[in-house]
Order: C-alpha cells, then sequence, then structure tokens
C-alpha cells in the first residue's frame, strides 16, 4: 500500500536545483513536485557510523532539506572500514563535526545541524521533535528503544535497521500510522531488549563493511520514498539480507491487538518474558536450565537450530535439527519435518533470528514454539554434536 506523502512541497526550484536534481525530476514517481517535497523535509539521523554514514550522503545528495545528526561518539581507526563519512585525518575527531564537514561539502542545499549529546530515554522525544522522520543507525539497544519509543510518542516514522555480522534487518516502525496502515513499533518485533551481554556489539563479532553501506542506502531510500509518496513502504514487513548467500527475505509484522503507540518502556523482568507475536500470539522463553532438564525427560521438545551452517562448529543444543532461518522464512515446504503435535524450541546465537523463525512457523499453524532464552549466547555447555541438517 502507497501511503500519502509524508511532507508537503516547499518553494519551486531555482535554476540550480533544477541542474543538480535533474536526475529525480526526470523520474515520474517523484518529478518535480517530489523533489520541492525533499528540500521542505526535516530528518534526523541516529549515529554517524556504519549505517548512518551512507544514509547521511544519500539523504544529502537527494536533497533533504534539514539534516540532524545525532552522535556522541568519536572517529577510531576501526570506524574506517565500514564508515565511509570519515576519512583518515579525521580519527580522533567528533564523528558529528566529521560528518557535518562531509555533508556540507556534498550538497550546500542542506541545512545541517549536530548534536553531540547522548540520546537516552530522558532526551529522545526533545531532540527528535520538529522531525518528519528519523533514522536509526545506533549500535545499541539502550538507543534503540529510547529512539524507538520517542518516535512513537511524537507520531514520527522510524527507518530502522540492524547488522550483524553479515546479515541485516531492515524495517519501517510507526505505531501512528494513518487509519487502515499496519503500524508495528520496535516492540512489536522485539518487546523488550535481550539481557545485557547476550548480544555481541560490532567490536566484538565484527561486520562486513559492504553490508553496511547497503543496508544504510536502502534506508535513504526509504525515507525518500515516504517524503515523496511513493513506492511500497517496509512499513508491516522487516527485510531480512544476508549477504553471504546473496539473498533477501521478507517477513510480515503486524502491531499488537489495540496498540496505537508504543508503551512506556518497562523495567526488564528477573525471568523470562514472553515476545509479542505480529498475530497478537506470544512465543514464550526457555531457558537454558529448563531446556536441559527437559531433554532429560520423556516429552522432549523437538529442538530446532536457525543458525546458518557455519556457527554451528561454535556448539549446539544435543539432537538439535538444523534449518537455516532463510530457508525456514523463504520455503513453507522446509519446516515439513518439524511436528506439530510437540513443543518445539527455536535456537539461534542470541534470540532474535530464533523469534522471526517463530513467526515463520506460526503462520503456517504451528501453536507449540518457544525460543532459548539468550540463545546458544546463553547455553552455558554447548556441547560439538552432530545435527540433522535439512
Amino acid at each position: 500500500m502507497t501511503l500519502s506523502a509524508l511532507v508537503d512541497p516547499g518553494p519551486a526550484l531555482t535554476s540550480e536545483q533544477v541542474s543538480r536534481y535533474s536526475r529525480h525530476l526526470l523520474m515520474p514517481t517523484i518529478g518535480e513536485l517530489g523533489q520541492r517535497r525533499l528540500l521542505a523535509s526535516r530528518v534526523a539521523v541516529v549515529g554517524a557510523g556504519g549505517l548512518g554514514s551512507p544514509s547521511l550522503l544519500y539523504l544529502a545528495g537527494a536533497g533533504i532539506g534539514s539534516i540532524t545528526v545525532i552522535d556522541d561518539d568519536l572517529v577510531d581507526e576501526t570506524n574506517l572500514q565500514r564508515q565511509v563519512i570519515h576519512a583518515s585525518a579525521d580519527v580522533g575527531r567528533a564523528k558529528v563535526d566529521s560528518a557535518l564537514e562531509r555533508v556540507r561539502a556534498l550538497n550546500p542545499d542542506v541545512e545541517v545541524t549536530g548534536v553531540r549529546d547522548h540520546l537516552g530515554a530522558a532526551n529522545a522525544a526533545h531532540i527528535l521533535a520538529d522531525h518528519d522522520l528519523v533514522l536509526d543507525g545506533s549500535d545499541n539497544f539502550d538507543t534503540r528503544y529510547a529512539v524507538a519509543d520517542a518516535c512513537a510518542e511524537l507520531g514520527v516514522p522510524l527507518v530502522w535497521a540492524a547488522v550483524y555480522r553479515t546479515e541485516a534487518h531492515l524495517t519501517v516502525f510507526w505505531p501512528s500510522a494513518p487509519e487502515g496502515v499496519a503500524a508495528p513499533g520496535l516492540r512489536d518485533l522485539f518487546p523488550q531488549p535481550p539481557a545485557p551481554g547476550t548480544v555481541p556489539a560490532c567490536g566484538d563479532a565484527g561486520v562486513v563493511g559492504p553490508l553496511v553501506g547497503q543496508v544504510g542506502s536502502m534506508m535513504a531510500t526509504e525515507a525518500i520514498k515516504l517524503i515523496t509518496g511513493v513506492g511500497r513502504s517496509l512499513l508491516g514487513r522487516v527485510l531480512f539480507i544476508d549477504v553471504l548467500a546473496a539473498t533477501q527475505r521478507e517477513i510480515p509484522l503486524a502491531a499488537r491487538t489495540g496498540r496505537t503507540h508504543a508503551p512506556p518502556r518497562p523495567p526488564r523482568p528477573a525471568g523470562p518474558t514472553p515476545v509479542a507475536a505480529p498475530d497478537g500470539g506470544v512465543t514464550p522463553f526457555v531457558s537454558p536450565t529448563d531446556l536441559a532438564s527437559r531433554l532429560e525427560g520423556a516429552d522432549a521438545p523437538f529442538v530446532l537450530d536457525v543458525r546458518d551452517a557455519h556457527e554451528l562448529a561454535d556448539g549446539v543444543v544435543p539432537g538439535a535439527a538444523h534449518i537455516p532461518v532463510s530457508t525456514l522464512t523463504a520455503d513453507a515446504d522446509s519446516s515439513a519435518a518439524v511436528p506439530t503435535d510437540r513443543d518445539v524450541v527455536l535456537v539461534c546465537r542470541a534470540g532474535p533470528r530464533a523469534e522471526l523463525a517463530a513467526t515463520a512457523l506460526r503462520a503456517r499453524g504451528y501453536e507449540r514454539l518457544f525460543v532459548l532464552e539468550g540463545g546458544m549466547l546463553a547455553w552455558s555447555t554447548p556441547v560439538p554434536h552432530e545435527v540433522e541438517t535439512r
């Protein structure tokens, strides 16, 4: 479903702008009116790192009228492998300063502002107010949830992405989207952040540089589509990208019943937390201890590992079957061997891919689904073991 344009068109283009944006003006989908919308828009980009770098460059090139860059970090030498808005000479500088300098050099039409304050739950709504759209390129869960909750409160659409090594998720959250439009938020996908330490940061896990360039560019495209009201946005769909397999899959995502915007962020409970499913159901967690105990009993669950094959060398839950999440979400027949008459525990490295696998299985009628809380990172004694691979 195509949404109405997010921004009203600004003044007529100058002769210089007609030349600069001529490739947009040649396109019926954007044209002169769409370019005027872009020039009148106000966009906030959280993070001037791997995702923020390409997003900022392409937003500036497209003629976004006002861009706010929010980042409290300094450029480090290790950033240069993927954060292409910065140069070697910028090491030690504030990322905001480096990013602003590059954006201004690229397009003087753009009014660009930097915010070096740390963005958190206490100030996110204040910093993000008065923007038409927000892109979240942050790299930690506290910031992601603060941004998502603030955007829900402000009624602003959020273009969101997350990258892990060679995989990425990309979507649009907008809990207050126009009536009749799918209106999911971050908490519909991941109701609570994972426990501290269960998901390694980029500095611990690594990431392939071109992947963040690809995803950041796609984030900028989603922003352009929303601002101009063209195409089909990723609202209501999560795009799963696997660059090693050169595949892209989409998974439907819906808001929880009765939700119009994200609720205030509750504290994470000490025990297992149900994960809200897109269809209104829940996928309960099972702790590693409980799973280990159940595997010894007569009612042992069916364990399905949804990681990529190369990750199995890090250890597996004994007896687990294996179907990569990319296969499971793309091919309905791949789940034929998964039983419907016993509990199924889904396992990945940290939890998110298992939750996505649960979404796919639930859409095929599976009900007795569980997610291993914390994934293999929380499995205290991973045991190398042969698994049944499909």
